[in-house]
């Protein structure tokens, strides 16, 4: 069968149905995105309950976001990197640190602004 592009409605539906894929795939093999997830959902309650207007519940839940989002990212290179082989290469090892120290900055940038937000 050939390659069918789709457009419009349907190509909607099947990018929602790979993306729930992935987020599936991501709860099932990915320890991280499991305690990053439980995290977001217990602080984002909170940060609707603390924020003091629109404006601070969008930063501090979107703080929260994007640590889910750049551990997704980061599985992703790593699943990747995995595919291709278990032997050590120093460019393998040097994307894995650097999808690491993305989420170890998302985590620093949601500390700082729940500190700056919520303490200051």
């Amino acid at each position: 069968m050939a390659f069918q592009r789709y457009t419009g409605w349907r190509r909607l539906i099947n990018a929602t149905r790979y993306s729930w894929a992935g987020l599936k795939a991501a709860w099932r093999n990915e320890e991280a995105f499991r305690q990053e997830s439980m995290l977001c959902a217990l602080l984002a309650p909170i940060a609707l309950w603390l924020g003091d207007g629109a404006v601070e519940r969008a930063l501090l839940i979107g703080s929260l976001l994007l640590i889910v989002i750049v551990e997704l990212l980061n599985s992703s290179i790593e699943a990747a990197i995995d595919r291709i082989g278990a032997e050590r290469h120093e460019l393998s090892g040097r994307a894995k640190d650097i999808g690491s120290a993305a989420v170890l900055l998302a985590l620093l940038n949601a500390a700082v602004i729940w500190l700056l937000l919520l303490w200051m």
